[in-house]
Order: C-alpha cells, then sequence, then structure tokens
C-alpha cells in the first residue's frame, strides 16, 4: 500500500447534496470504473458520438467500458458544479490537449484534469487555478531503474538510488506521479523535457516540486518552482497519486463518488 503521513489519506466521503466549490478550495474525487452493465448504458447516454466512437477503438472490451465510465463519470461531476445536465457540457482543448469546458456559464472559471489507472480514476476541480492530477497502478517490475534512467531528471535518480531498497518503488512512483501531475497542471504536454525538473520523492516527506530548467525564455525558471505547490494523495492499496496546483493556500477535499 502507497500512504504517507503527507498523503491525503483520511477520508474520502461522499460530497454533500448542495455541492459548493470555494476559491480557495481543492476538490478531487475518486472513482472506481467497474460498474454494471446497466450504468454503463445509461452512461453511454451522457457522451457525445465522437467519444463513443474513441471509446470503440479499444480492442479489449474491459478497456472500452472503462474508457465510458471514465469520461462520463467527469460530465456527471462537472455537471454538478455548473448545475446543467452531464450530456450539455461542451469540452475544447489547447494544442497539447488539455481539456477545458466551454458555452456553459461559469464554465471558464472552472479547471480540472483527469486520471485513471487500472480500475481507479481521480479527478480534480478548482476555481481559477490550473492544476493536474496523475494516478498510477503500483507494479514492482514497472519501477526499474533502466526506466528511472529515461525518464526522470539525473538529480531524481540521485535521489532514488540513495534510497533504502525496499523504498525505491515508492520513491519512483512518488516521482512519477509528481511529474506526471506538475505536466498536466501546466498543459505543454511533453513540449516540456522530462528531466528538465525535479520533484521530491523521499517517502514520508512532504511533496514539493524542487526546482525548474525553463526552456521558455517568457517564463522565469526560479520563479515557476515556487509558482506550484505539490501534494501526494493515497487513494487506495496499490495506487500512487499526486495533484500539483498553481498556487498555494488552498484547501483540499476529497469525495467519494458514487
Amino acid at each position: 500500500m502507497i500512504s504517507s503521513s503527507h498523503a491525503q489519506d483520511s477520508c474520502w466521503c461522499d460530497a454533500p447534496a448542495r455541492l459548493k466549490l470555494d476559491n480557495d478550495e481543492v476538490h478531487v474525487w475518486r472513482a472506481m470504473l467497474s460498474v454494471p452493465e446497466p450504468i454503463l448504458e445509461s452512461f453511454l447516454t451522457t457522451l457525445t458520438p465522437d467519444e463513443r466512437a474513441k471509446a470503440e477503438r479499444f480492442y479489449f472490451p474491459r478497456d472500452r467500458d472503462r474508457s465510458i465510465a471514465a469520461r462520463a463519470v467527469l460530465r456527471i461531476i462537472l455537471s454538478r458544479y455548473l448545475d446543467v445536465k452531464p450530456a450539455h457540457l461542451r469540452f475544447c482543448y489547447n494544442p497539447f490537449g488539455k481539456p477545458a469546458l466551454t458555452g456553459e456559464p461559469g464554465a471558464d472559471a472552472l479547471r480540472f484534469n483527469v486520471s485513471h489507472s487500472d480500475e481507479l480514476a481521480l479527478y480534480a476541480v478548482t476555481r481559477g487555478q490550473e492544476i493536474g492530477v496523475d494516478v498510477e497502478y503500483v507494479r514492482a517490475d514497472f519501477a526499474s531503474e533502466e526506466i528511472a534512467e529515461r525518464f526522470f531528471s539525473p538529480g531524481e535518480v540521485a535521489m532514488l538510488r540513495a534510497l533504502p531498497f525496499n523504498m525505491r518503488t515508492r520513491g519512483f512512483f512518488n516521482c512519477w506521479t509528481r511529474k506526471e501531475a506538475y505536466i498536466k497542471g501546466r498543459g505543454d504536454g511533453l513540449s516540456l523535457p522530462l528531466d528538465g525538473f525535479d520533484a521530491s520523492l523521499t517517502p514520508g516527506e512532504p511533496a514539493a516540486l524542487l526546482s525548474v530548467r525553463e526552456s521558455k525564455p517568457e517564463v522565469d525558471s526560479k520563479l515557476e518552482a515556487s509558482r506550484w505547490s505539490l501534494r501526494e494523495l493515497a487513494p487506495g492499496p496499490c495506487y500512487a497519486a499526486a495533484i500539483a496546483v498553481q498556487g498555494h493556500d488552498w484547501q483540499l477535499k476529497c469525495w467519494q463518488w458514487t
């Protein structure tokens, strides 16, 4: 189990019937993507033809069903903040594929991000603050030094090697999820090199963006790391997760979608 004293693992609560998202709040929703067939059929009615066609391109039925569930739950969650029907929501995308809402009153202020792995999905929602989330199913065979050398910065690889052997899998996924969350929060895709910034990874220590070596002339590398806050999440056994939020002094609330 991936856990930490600094992870938000105290409570994934049922959301109140009247949902409110203040400007200083970050909401993260946890949902399981394995749902009964009747519910899956109802989910399909909320999706656009393009979304249904995308799901149909999966080779395995299990992956198709999870894709449908992940997209439908996103629509259902966001519809609660805007008080509209899930099927009425419309999305737009930046050049690197980061989604945003369009068309509904108040939609432009709502920021969100989604990640799913195996049977679990996380949905992060804020107002006016860019956000990224990542969840990964923990596999010890994936957390190899060779993969770390390929995707981590030299400083991160050194931190990983310095850990006791029995902490390296956890350290690997701490680093992986924090890097993914930051990249997704920025919305720059892989135009931001994976070795161009450093995230903390030591188990038991707070999640943090340690440094950024920015290639864009309009971005100040020294200030970029301080503009973002990272936090580790504990969504359940065998999963690691993190969120990256542009800004500080926000409150985290974790909801269980049912």
